[in-house]
């Protein structure tokens, strides 16, 4: 049986990542660094996880690198699927290394930093005729603005402050002098009405298309702009098309997704992002193709082939912001949310593999 490792366990997208991986026919192991987890993560007692490996010390440490290469190297050239962004990072600064021992679809170090600068993405978004966010190079002259450091993730920023938006002079000099700490000349952009949707995109290593999902978000937290809590599955192949021509300009190999807001690109996560349980929500065949095209299998790209209108929560998360939605007099929202208890699939649920779920929740509320 052929073998597919999936690194940084201790994410919930890994829980996604190895049921699909699992359905598609692989013997999927998972590793987790030590000093990055209190305890063996939830995707690790899951029905999918063929073998459970934990590797010393931190993802952070110079040795990781080499430590996940021995392991590599006990099995015979698995897929790798790395789901934490240092590990990706890792592997594409280590290209040569990492490629005699496993198969993958990681794009090179120079086009991973040009797609996690907001500002290169904005330039090329607005060179190609993609619609982009108003950008102000001084004192925006109208507000609400959205100010946010070029990468809020190399400076280890949470999602939800990564990005905060300012309704008027006083509240920008604030954010700005906050901003500046990470970001000497943090973006400054006008805030665009909308509905946010996420474009998720598989290229090949000719940068050419595998497969595509898009969600639209429901529901986030904080509600101000945050992650999303709930989303839902649709189809567009217009933003699919727009999203594909950015990601090809920079020649990118591997898994990104494209953020709209209304009918402008935000930014690109040119790695596993927060909503990835969708994939198998919606039933996409979106890794099976990373993993046989990974492998050097012939792969072509089928639109649509997934599920649309599956609405999927995270239960937790959406529980709060539900509850946020309602306290700030979004009444139709919050009850929205509560109604979708019952209506919407928890992300992280599978039948016959509820186990994962319930170790998920006592990890989360007792561990944290």
């Amino acid at each position: 049986m052929k073998t597919a490792i999936v690194t940084d366990g201790k994410y919930r997208m890994s829980i996604a990542a190895v049921r699909a991986l699992h359905r598609a026919g692989y013997r999927v192991i998972v590793t987790q660094t030590r000093a990055d987890s209190a305890s063996a993560p939830a995707v690790s007692v899951s029905r999918s996880c063929a073998e459970f490996r934990w590797i010393d010390g931190a993802v952070a440490d110079q040795e990781y690198g080499q430590r996940l290469l021995a392991l590599l190297q006990e099995y015979e050239h698995p897929v790798l699927f790395c789901v934490g962004a240092v590990t990706l990072n890792m592997v594409a600064q280590n290209r040569e290394t990492f490629a005699p021992f496993a198969n993958f679809l990681i794009a090179s170090e120079e086009t991973l930093d040009q797609l996690n600068d907001k500002e290169t993405v904005h330039r090329r978004a607005a060179e190609l005729g993609i619609p982009v966010p108003k950008q102000y190079e001084g004192v925006p002259d109208t507000f609400p603005v959205v100010i946010k450091p070029h990468c809020g993730e190399k400076f280890g920023l949470k999602a939800s402050e990564r990005y905060a938006v300012a309704q008027n002079q006083a509240e920008y000099e604030m954010i700005l002098q906050r901003m500046q700490r990470y970001d000497p000349k943090p973006l400054v952009q006008k805030k665009i009405s909308g509905t946010g949707a996420g474009v998720s995109l598989l290229l090949g290593v000719n940068s050419e298309l595998l497969s595509a999902l898009c969600h639209r978000r429901i529901r986030e937290y904080p509600i101000t702009g945050g992650p999303s809590t709930c989303c839902e599955s649709f189809y567009d192949e217009k933003k699919i098309q727009q999203a594909y021509q950015l990601l090809h300009s920079f020649g990118f190999v591997g898994m990104a997704m494209v953020e709209f807001k209304g009918e402008c690109v935000l930014e690109v996560n040119p790695r596993i992002w927060g909503s990835f349980p969708m994939i198998e929500a919606a039933q996409s065949p979106f890794v099976a193709q990373y993993a046989r095209a990974a492998a050097g299998e012939a792969v072509s790209y089928t639109p649509q082939d997934y599920q649309t209108g599956i609405r999927m929560r995270f239960l937790l998360n959406d529980t709060i912001a539900s509850i946020s939605y309602l306290k700030s007099g979004q009444v139709k929202q919050g009850l929205r949310g509560l109604l979708d208890f019952f209506t919407a699939k928890e992300a992280l649920v599978q039948k016959g593999d509820n186990r994962v779920f319930r170790t998920y929740l006592k990890k989360s509320l007792f561990e944290r």
